[in-house]
């Protein structure tokens, strides 16, 4: 495993964090409490001592499991727990909510869930322009002070947010979509954070399984799965991607000798992105973690990469996010 230091914490974070969204359940189609906790405690022996989460997966479930998984390893100063704060939700529609009293609100319920003190990490999730970042900020910077969290985190910013948001309240981390498929922030975000020197947790970097190498052209997904509405998961598109990780795999494996999801990670991190979060729902999907280590990808290497994305996929989509919906005033 390979660490990084983020600022006003004590340990090093692991450069491959484990992304809660799919454990709670919402948009996945579902979850398993006890799959769940065995899949977080089995990242915890892989290495893994970051956990991403957030109140929003699964309306509290992903929280609770990984309270519930950090009580089983009992070991809470060697664990990084990372949630966010701004999403508000009721009978499942999620609104943005960024108003001081609902920070304070929320970092106690997540304290409460995830049965701790303190949390490490504490990221805005999206922004709510309906609230100024001033207030953002100095909601923020007062459970900074008093101890409840350690650093802050936001997600989903631009720069200009980002350079704005840091008058009123030191930012330690950028939390942006990242992954071979989803590059865009490589022409704004990456470079100003390697600049500024905030550390950058890269979601997606799996692109939603795509990455995994276990998708096939027959693949279903079931009930609420977002991927039934992500048109990379659609044809003719969903063609052009197995193209390309079919050519990934063959090339990967004959070059380096390692498995596709193994390539994914590593190339977000030789890209520049400081940890990359990768889910998993059960412990088995977490065995490949090994192989994301001891190479790396030359530049000769990241050449041949690109060509073979421009060569299978000639309109490469974005994350096709549009965020969560705003509150009515």
């Amino acid at each position: 495993m390979e660490y990084v230091q983020i600022e006003n914490l004590p340990q090093k974070a692991s450069r491959i964090g484990l992304g809660t969204w799919a454990i709670g359940g919402w948009l996945w189609g579902g979850t398993d409490e006890k799959l769940s906790i065995a899949t977080i405690l089995h990242a915890f022996d892989v290495g893994i001592n970051l956990i991403d989460t957030a109140p929003a997966y699964g309306f509290g479930l992903s929280e609770e499991f990984c309270g519930k998984a950090l009580k089983q390893f009992g070991n809470r100063d060697k664990i990084i727990i990372a949630t966010k704060v701004g999403l508000s939700w009721d009978k499942q529609n999620v609104v943005r909510d960024l108003r001081k009293e609902t920070i304070l609100k929320e970092a106690e319920d997540s304290l409460r869930r995830l049965q701790i003190d303190y949390i490490d990490l504490y990221q805005v999730h999206w922004p709510d322009t309906l609230v100024p970042l001033s207030e953002v900020g100095e909601a923020l910077h007062s459970l900074l002070k008093s101890g409840k969290i350690r650093s802050v985190g936001v997600s989903n910013y631009t720069v200009a947010m980002i350079e704005e948001i840091k008058k009123f309240v030191p930012i330690h981390c950028v939390q942006p979509p990242f992954n071979l498929f989803e590059r865009e922030i490589e022409n704004d975000i990456l470079p100003y954070c390697i600049k500024q020197k905030i550390i950058t947790l890269g979601y997606g970097s799996l692109c939603r399984g795509l990455l995994s190498g276990r998708m096939k052209k027959d693949t279903k997904f079931s009930g609420d799965d977002i991927r039934k509405g992500d048109k990379k998961f659609q044809e003719p598109t969903y063609s052009h991607y197995l193209n390309a990780i079919k050519e990934l795999n063959e090339w990967v494996e004959s070059k380096h000798k390692r498995p596709l999801i193994a390539l994914a990670v590593r190339w977000a991190l030789d890209q520049g992105i400081s940890i990359a979060l990768c889910g998993g729902r059960s412990p088995q999907q977490l065995d490949y973690i090994p192989s994301v280590f001891g190479w790396h990808l030359s530049k000769d290497d990241m050449c041949e990469i690109d060509q073979i994305l421009q060569k299978n996929i000639a309109h490469p989509l974005g994350t096709g996010f549009t965020g969560p919906s705003y509150r009515k005033k």
